[in-house]
Protein backbone atom coordinates (compact mmCIF):
# COMPACT_ATOMS: atom_id res chain seq x y z
CA UNK A 1 0.00 0.00 0.00
CA UNK A 2 2.69 2.10 0.92
CA UNK A 3 4.03 2.74 -3.11
CA UNK A 4 0.44 3.21 -3.94
CA UNK A 5 0.08 6.50 -1.64
CA UNK A 6 3.73 7.83 -2.58
CA UNK A 7 2.36 7.52 -6.42
CA UNK A 8 -0.84 9.58 -5.32
CA UNK A 9 1.07 12.02 -3.65
CA UNK A 10 3.72 12.51 -6.20
CA UNK A 11 0.62 12.92 -9.18
CA UNK A 12 -0.93 15.48 -6.82
CA UNK A 13 2.06 17.82 -6.17
CA UNK A 14 2.54 17.35 -10.24
CA UNK A 15 -1.09 18.80 -10.74
CA UNK A 16 -0.68 21.55 -8.64
CA UNK A 17 2.71 22.58 -9.71
CA UNK A 18 1.59 22.64 -13.82
CA UNK A 19 -1.67 24.10 -12.35
CA UNK A 20 0.64 26.85 -10.72
CA UNK A 21 2.76 26.92 -14.05
CA UNK A 22 -0.39 27.49 -16.06
CA UNK A 23 -2.09 30.05 -14.22
CA UNK A 24 -5.47 28.91 -15.58
CA UNK A 25 -6.65 26.10 -14.62
CA UNK A 26 -8.18 25.27 -18.32
CA UNK A 27 -4.35 24.54 -19.10
CA UNK A 28 -3.53 28.20 -20.55
CA UNK A 29 -0.25 29.29 -19.76
CA UNK A 30 0.32 32.55 -17.51
CA UNK A 31 -0.11 35.98 -19.78
CA UNK A 32 3.56 37.36 -20.27
CA UNK A 33 3.25 39.82 -22.99
CA UNK A 34 1.70 43.27 -21.85
CA UNK A 35 -1.09 44.34 -24.14
CA UNK A 36 -0.87 47.47 -25.80
CA UNK A 37 -2.71 49.94 -28.03
CA UNK A 38 -0.99 50.57 -31.33
CA UNK A 39 -2.09 51.98 -34.69
CA UNK A 40 -2.11 50.59 -38.45
CA UNK A 41 -3.28 51.46 -41.14
CA UNK A 42 -4.86 48.66 -44.02
CA UNK A 43 -6.07 49.47 -47.65
CA UNK A 44 -10.05 48.74 -49.11
CA UNK A 45 -9.72 45.27 -50.62
CA UNK A 46 -11.50 46.45 -53.81
CA UNK A 47 -10.45 50.14 -55.78
CA UNK A 48 -6.67 49.81 -54.59
CA UNK A 49 -3.20 48.09 -56.48
CA UNK A 50 -2.32 45.07 -55.41
CA UNK A 51 0.43 44.83 -52.72
CA UNK A 52 -1.30 47.20 -50.62
CA UNK A 53 -2.32 45.59 -47.35
CA UNK A 54 -6.04 44.66 -46.34
CA UNK A 55 -5.93 41.85 -43.63
CA UNK A 56 -4.83 42.03 -40.38
CA UNK A 57 -3.39 38.76 -38.31
CA UNK A 58 -4.29 38.93 -34.65
CA UNK A 59 -1.78 36.26 -33.76
CA UNK A 60 1.09 38.27 -35.59
CA UNK A 61 0.01 41.96 -34.85
CA UNK A 62 0.38 42.83 -38.41
CA UNK A 63 -0.77 43.78 -41.63
CA UNK A 64 -1.17 41.09 -44.34
CA UNK A 65 -1.04 41.52 -48.37
CA UNK A 66 -3.68 39.12 -48.98
CA UNK A 67 -3.32 38.40 -52.45
CA UNK A 68 -0.18 36.84 -51.10
CA UNK A 69 -1.88 34.05 -48.89
CA UNK A 70 -0.49 34.93 -45.72
CA UNK A 71 -2.94 34.03 -42.86
CA UNK A 72 -5.20 36.97 -42.00
CA UNK A 73 -8.48 37.39 -39.21
CA UNK A 74 -9.96 39.78 -40.95
CA UNK A 75 -9.87 42.23 -44.10
CA UNK A 76 -10.89 45.67 -44.60
CA UNK A 77 -13.13 47.42 -47.34
CA UNK A 78 -14.96 50.60 -48.04
CA UNK A 79 -18.97 50.41 -48.98
CA UNK A 80 -20.72 52.37 -51.27
CA UNK A 81 -20.67 55.22 -48.72
CA UNK A 82 -17.10 55.23 -47.97
CA UNK A 83 -17.59 53.37 -44.58
CA UNK A 84 -15.15 50.73 -43.08
CA UNK A 85 -16.46 47.12 -43.72
CA UNK A 86 -14.94 44.49 -41.35
CA UNK A 87 -14.84 40.80 -42.99
CA UNK A 88 -13.82 37.42 -40.96
CA UNK A 89 -12.71 34.67 -43.36
CA UNK A 90 -16.39 33.69 -43.51
CA UNK A 91 -17.71 36.58 -45.37
CA UNK A 92 -14.83 36.07 -47.98
CA UNK A 93 -15.79 32.13 -48.41
CA UNK A 94 -12.53 31.18 -46.14
CA UNK A 95 -14.02 29.04 -43.73
CA UNK A 96 -15.88 30.02 -40.72
CA UNK A 97 -13.09 30.82 -38.36
CA UNK A 98 -12.32 34.19 -37.61
CA UNK A 99 -15.52 36.34 -35.91
CA UNK A 100 -15.90 40.35 -35.57
CA UNK A 101 -19.02 42.30 -34.01
CA UNK A 102 -19.88 45.75 -33.60
CA UNK A 103 -19.76 47.56 -30.24
CA UNK A 104 -21.51 50.31 -29.01
CA UNK A 105 -19.12 50.80 -26.16
CA UNK A 106 -16.72 53.53 -26.27
CA UNK A 107 -13.13 51.99 -26.80
CA UNK A 108 -11.73 52.25 -23.61
CA UNK A 109 -14.16 50.66 -21.88
CA UNK A 110 -14.14 47.66 -23.37
CA UNK A 111 -12.29 45.64 -20.71
CA UNK A 112 -13.23 42.01 -22.02
CA UNK A 113 -14.32 39.87 -24.86
CA UNK A 114 -17.10 38.57 -25.17
CA UNK A 115 -17.89 34.69 -25.70
CA UNK A 116 -20.24 34.74 -28.15
CA UNK A 117 -22.12 37.16 -30.55
CA UNK A 118 -19.27 37.65 -33.50
CA UNK A 119 -20.36 37.44 -37.16
CA UNK A 120 -18.91 34.91 -39.01
CA UNK A 121 -19.97 34.57 -42.27
CA UNK A 122 -21.22 38.24 -42.60
CA UNK A 123 -19.13 41.54 -42.74
CA UNK A 124 -19.68 44.49 -40.27
CA UNK A 125 -19.48 47.82 -41.42
CA UNK A 126 -18.35 50.23 -39.22
CA UNK A 127 -18.37 54.59 -39.39
CA UNK A 128 -15.34 56.74 -38.46
CA UNK A 129 -14.73 56.50 -34.65
CA UNK A 130 -17.26 53.21 -35.25
CA UNK A 131 -15.80 50.05 -32.97
CA UNK A 132 -15.52 46.27 -33.31
CA UNK A 133 -14.17 42.98 -31.47
CA UNK A 134 -12.41 40.55 -33.01
CA UNK A 135 -11.38 36.75 -32.67
CA UNK A 136 -8.99 35.00 -34.71
CA UNK A 137 -9.19 31.46 -36.46
CA UNK A 138 -9.18 28.73 -33.41
CA UNK A 139 -5.66 27.35 -32.34
CA UNK A 140 -4.38 25.52 -29.75
CA UNK A 141 -2.32 27.00 -27.05
CA UNK A 142 -3.04 25.44 -23.79
CA UNK A 143 -1.00 22.91 -22.27
CA UNK A 144 -3.97 20.39 -22.34
CA UNK A 145 -6.04 18.49 -24.28
CA UNK A 146 -8.84 21.17 -25.08
CA UNK A 147 -10.88 22.79 -28.00
CA UNK A 148 -9.27 25.48 -29.70
CA UNK A 149 -8.85 29.35 -28.21
CA UNK A 150 -8.85 32.48 -29.96
CA UNK A 151 -6.65 35.30 -30.13
CA UNK A 152 -9.74 38.63 -28.92
CA UNK A 153 -8.59 42.48 -30.02
CA UNK A 154 -10.53 45.52 -30.08
CA UNK A 155 -10.41 48.06 -32.53
CA UNK A 156 -11.57 51.52 -33.72
CA UNK A 157 -11.69 53.57 -36.80
CA UNK A 158 -9.60 56.13 -36.62
CA UNK A 159 -10.15 57.82 -40.13
CA UNK A 160 -10.98 56.93 -44.06
CA UNK A 161 -8.87 58.72 -47.00
CA UNK A 162 -11.06 58.03 -49.79
CA UNK A 163 -8.71 59.11 -52.57
CA UNK A 164 -6.48 56.46 -51.49
CA UNK A 165 -9.43 53.98 -49.93
CA UNK A 166 -6.52 53.60 -46.61
CA UNK A 167 -8.64 53.28 -43.59
CA UNK A 168 -6.69 54.25 -40.20
CA UNK A 169 -7.85 51.91 -36.96
CA UNK A 170 -6.31 51.77 -33.73
CA UNK A 171 -6.42 48.07 -32.09
CA UNK A 172 -5.60 46.64 -29.23
CA UNK A 173 -4.54 42.64 -29.39
CA UNK A 174 -4.17 40.10 -26.49
CA UNK A 175 -1.30 38.57 -27.05
CA UNK A 176 -1.89 35.69 -24.71
CA UNK A 177 -3.66 32.91 -26.47
CA UNK A 178 -7.14 32.47 -25.04
CA UNK A 179 -7.15 35.34 -22.70
CA UNK A 180 -10.03 37.95 -23.66
CA UNK A 181 -8.64 40.74 -21.43
CA UNK A 182 -8.72 43.76 -23.29
CA UNK A 183 -7.39 46.46 -22.13
CA UNK A 184 -3.08 47.58 -21.69
CA UNK A 185 -0.82 45.59 -19.29
CA UNK A 186 -1.12 41.91 -18.77
CA UNK A 187 -4.63 40.64 -19.08
CA UNK A 188 -6.71 38.81 -16.37
CA UNK A 189 -9.05 35.97 -17.64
Amino acid sequence: MRPLLTFSAACLALTLALAAGCGDPFGLLRPTVSDTVETFSLYALSGTLPGTPSGYDLAGRSTVLIEEGGPFDFAIDLDSANRPVLKPTGALQLGRSSGVQATPLEFDSIRFAPTGGFQLDSAVTLEVGGRAIVHSAPTGCSITVTPAYYYYAKLQILAVDTATRKIDFQILVDQNCGYRGLEPGLPSR
